[in-house]
Formats: structure tokens, sequence, C-alpha cells
């Protein structure tokens, strides 16, 4: 199995899995929504769906800021089995509810790291290219809210934190990094908080060259599949 991660580009919406296409968990907030684009999800998949809305907003941010996305891809399906979604803080809505906000203003907010089952070891390839790309643009560094809770009985909580007072709904848990992952990932503690942590990924001068000398490094030991040209005879 083979996995490479590119950007997501302008016209490549469509390539996105579908809960990535249609939750905007992190992209609207419900309660200064007034036109009813939000729909509960049922099932594990909880959240808020409006796939006209997440493609304006990755639309709009693509052409504002720049990359918003990175994709995993199976090379020999060409299917997308992962994507992770980062944005300047200021375009995330969501990220106001959280007790630990708001992020620095020095740094970009990884929303969302996502892998179809089966292909968790797509997660720290997503991790490295947002970060080799956040490098490459200048950014000081990569915050994101982390998630320690595993109780459901938390739920009621959290949505009164997330979602604000009389709002109802619930959480999408598959928006939501576990803290873990992060921590795993070199992220650090900056606000600390029972369920919801802030975590930082300080970037220095030089490490998205030296990311992609390690993503180098790293396609040069995987197995290749190469297909031998027919020799010419002169």
């Amino acid at each position: 199995m083979s996995i490479s991660v590119s950007p997501l580009e302008l016209d490549g919406f469509d390539r996105l899995p579908l809960h990535s296409r249609r939750c905007v968990f992190w992209e609207v907030d419900a309660s200064a929504s007034e036109d009813g684009l939000d729909v509960l999800l049922a099932g594990p998949a909880e959240g808020y769906e409006s796939e006209f809305d997440k493609e304006a907003w990755v639309s709009g941010l693509l052409l504002e800021w720049g990359t918003c996305c990175q994709l995993a891809v199976e090379s020999s399906t060409g299917r997308t089995v992962g994507s992770a979604f980062y944005a300047p803080p200021t375009r995330v809505p969501r990220a106001r509810r959280f007790p630990t906000a708001p992020v620095s203003s020095d740094a970009v907010l990884l929303t969302t790291v996502t892998t179809d089952p089966g292909f968790e070891s797509a997660a720290p390839l997503l991790f490295d290219a947002v970060v080799a790309d956040a490098a490459r643009r200048g950014v000081r560094a990569v915050e994101a809210f982390g998630f320690t809770a595993s109780d459901e009985a938390l739920a009621g909580d959290l949505v009164a934190l997330l979602l604000g007072a009389g709002v109802a709904g619930n959480v999408c848990r598959g928006c939501l990094i576990d803290t873990q992952v992060l921590l795993d990932a070199g992220f650090e503690v900056v606000a600390e908080d029972p369920y919801l942590p802030r975590l930082r990924l300080e970037l220095d001068e030089g490490l998205g060259w030296k990311m992609q000398v390690e993503h180098a490094l790293r396609k040069l030991v995987e197995p290749q599949s190469v297909e031998l040209a027919p020799s010419r005879v002169c």
C-alpha cells in the first residue's frame, strides 16, 4: 500500500471524503446561522451538514489565502483516504467557542485530521504536509484544539461550550483531534483544559526544507513498483 499526499486544488472539491465534503462544524457557527442550512446529522459522525457552505468556504479560502487542505491518496486506486484542514483562525468561526480560545495571532489553526479505517498510517504524512506548507509560507506556529474526553456523558457539557447556551445539537466527534495524537505529533499544550486544551507546534526556519528532505528519503526506502520500458535494438 502506497499513500501520497498533495494539496487540495480549486477544482478538486469532489475528491474529499463524503463527511469532509459536507460537515461544516468548524466553518459555520450554528448559533449565528439564520438561514437553516445547518442540518443535524445522526450517528457517530454527528455535526452540521451543508455541502454548499463547505464548498464556498474552501473555494473562498483557496482563492484568498491559498492551500487549506492536504489530501492523502491511495496510489493504486486514486482514492482519497484522509484529509487535513487548516486555516487562519479568523476564518474558523467555531474556534471562538472553545474555552481555550483564542488561537495565537502568529499561528494557523489545524482543525481536522481524518483517515479512513485501515489507513491510519496516513495521519503522520498529513501532519508532515501541513507543517511543511505552513513553514514554507513563513508561519510561526501551528495550533490545534485537542479533545481529551472519552466519556459520552460529557457531550452535554461540550455542546454548551461549543454551540452556546440554548442551541440544540451535538458535537462532531469526527472533526475533533484526539489530544494524544497531537502530543505524539510534537505539539505542546499551551492552554490547559480538562476536555479541550489548545496545543501548539513551533515552526523554525528551515523546517519546511527539512521535512521535504525527510519525505523524499522515506520515498526512497519505500517499496516501489517500477515498470521497465522495453530496450531498443539499434
